[in-house]
């Protein structure tokens, strides 16, 4: 009897689980601008390094490079959305120049902190935040392909 409800137990937090997972991946809720979403493909983008890659990007940000410099396809719907730097933290600009990007963060449960934001379209600035925009470090992406 003890095993039964061990198994309930198991698959109730299966349920749960599962039910969260498809909850974060929801469309956006009304009201909302919804953004462009493209589901990331199953085998992750393989980037070659640049000759200079900054030493201070995680071995994650290539890989987010190279999908902002193919247009996609992102793992998560806020990907391409304008930054609207309200920080001002970076140089000031009209509104719909800045744009972010997540780089994925191993081990989080949600997107994480890392960010990669672009100036222009298409890309003339980069810049990387480790701490969810409190800070910003310019960097030049290099040839990502």
């Amino acid at each position: 009897m003890r095993r039964l409800g061990w198994a309930w137990l198991a698959l109730a937090v299966l349920a749960l689980w599962l039910w969260q997972q498809h909850a974060t991946r929801s469309p956006a809720a009304p009201g909302s601008t919804p953004v462009a979403h493209t589901p990331a493909p199953s085998a992750p983008v393989v980037a070659r390094a640049p000759a200079r890659w900054p030493a201070f990007l995680p071995p994650e940000a290539r890989d987010t490079l190279q999908r902002i410099d193919a247009g996609g396809p992102f793992a998560h719907r806020q990907d391409g959305a304008v930054f609207g730097n309200r920080e001002r933290l970076l140089p000031p600009q009209p509104r719909g120049y800045y744009h972010e990007y997540t780089v994925e963060t191993p081990g989080a449960g949600d997107r994480g902190p890392r960010r990669i934001v672009t100036g222009g379209t298409p890309p003339r600035e980069y810049f990387y935040s480790a701490d969810h925009y409190r800070s910003f470090r310019r960097f030049t992406a290099g040839d990502t392909r």
